[in-house]
């Protein structure tokens, strides 16, 4: 009997459901377009921050620090002070 496409498998090709794929790539493709779009923004808040006279830098590790635990961060904080001691700095 010849292998006919139906409805259900019309659109596949060598197991790929092609609408499915595409559906998958397009999406991915607006959110990369959201994230470029996003990080221009973050960047133009950056921008702004230093010419208001802050250090971005500071703000970048700030931020960082404000996405752990604060268990987390006290324990490097404990860490740095403890290399810092060993250094004599």
């Amino acid at each position: 009997m010849p292998d006919f496409p139906n409805d259900h498998n019309e659109a596949n090709t060598g197991g790929i459901a092609a609408d499915c794929l595409r559906s998958i790539i397009e999406r991915t493709e607006r959110l990369e377009e959201e994230r470029k779009a996003l990080s221009g923004d973050i960047k133009d808040i950056m921008t702004e921050a230093k010419s208001a006279g802050f250090d971005v830098k500071v703000i970048r590790q700030i931020i960082r620090l404000r996405k752990q635990e604060p268990a987390e961060v006290e324990e490097q904080e404990n860490l740095l002070d403890i290399y810092r001691r060993a250094l004599g700095m």
